[in-house]
């Protein structure tokens, strides 16, 4: 039997194209595609909505000029406020379509809370508690978004729809990623393995394929410095000043096993895409060097 093909491709976010609105100015998104292509990557997420073309014939060109296959787009939604969720299926349902024009019906809507945008969450990512949850009113309210938008996205494009667990967003540890998996069909809902946000958030990668095997649709590839950790929870840092720091480090740097993580997708016949993501802002380095560096890295270990 041939071992499965996995696909690699890096994000704008790794560019500090970042959804938050941090300071500095990130590339645009015709020097984004250029270094993606170059520095050997197959194909790309959407990033922020209007950051690249929102015609689907001027996006697909872009992409086939590059060799880029497009395969997902992030949507976040504050969830837990059931007034949002109308609008965030708009969103969600106006991205799917440009995705499946665009680019086909293989791609993944990336649903997320409204991540750095509720102080107590952002101030204690990484060190979060149950005092910091969601009640179970707003559980059952934050559950039912999700499988709102995920239903709409599919009856009306036939796109899927995976759940990206994020610190500082509301599904930031295992047990609250266990409870929104525990509570969305395992048909419509699939979920994003972060394996940089996974440890963030206090879980373990590993275990995470084990337990999700058959709701892990999508992958992202980022690292995690325990050092820059460590420091944060000792000064009391909140998400944003942790990314500051350069939490989430280049592939190979941080604690993350990857090639365990590798062996273990290959083994169990995973055959989707692992996006590199290392948010960065605009003035933290060179991104494409950073990209050559992490697709040199996972050459190294057989990606």
């Amino acid at each position: 039997m041939s071992e499965p093909i996995i696909r690699v491709a890096n994000a704008p976010c790794s560019w500090g194209v970042l959804e938050f609105g941090l300071e500095g100015q990130a590339a645009g998104y015709a020097q984004v595609l250029d270094e993606i292509a170059a520095t050997g990557y197959a194909g790309t997420e959407l990033g922020d909505w209007g950051f690249m073309p929102t015609d689907p014939p001027a996006l697909r060109a872009e992409l086939d000029r590059r060799g880029l296959t497009l395969m997902a787009a992030f949507v976040p939604v504050a969830l837990k406020d059931r007034t949002t969720h109308a609008a965030g299926e708009g969103v969600a349902v106006r991205t799917a379509r440009l995705l499946r024009e665009a680019a086909g019906e293989e791609c993944f809507i990336v649903l997320a809370d409204a991540n750095g945008t509720v102080p107590v969450r952002t101030k204690n990512a990484g060190r979060i508690s149950p005092i910091h949850g969601l009640t179970e009113p707003e559980w059952e309210t934050f559950a039912d978004g999700v499988e709102r938008i995920a239903a709409a996205v599919r009856r009306t494009t036939g796109l899927r729809t995976v759940f990206h667990h994020h610190c500082a967003g509301y599904i930031e540890t295992p047990s609250e990623i266990d409870r929104l998996m525990t509570m969305t069909d395992p048909q419509l809902v699939g979920l994003v393995l972060d394996t940089g946000h996974a440890m963030f958030g206090g879980g373990d990668p590993l275990a995470m394929l084990r337990h999700y095997r058959d709701r892990i649709w999508h992958v992202h590839f980022k690292d995690f410095d325990p050092q820059v950790a460590a420091q944060g929870r000792a000064e009391g840092w909140d998400y944003f000043e942790a990314v500051r720091h350069g939490i989430f480090c280049e592939l190979g740097k941080g604690a993350v096993n990857f090639p365990a993580v590798l062996a273990d997708l290959k083994a169990h016949g995973y055959s989707g895409w692992v996006v590199v993501e290392q948010d960065v802002l605009p003035s933290l380095g060179s991104p494409k060097a950073s990209a050559q560096r992490n697709r040199d890295y996972l050459r190294s270990i057989g990606l």
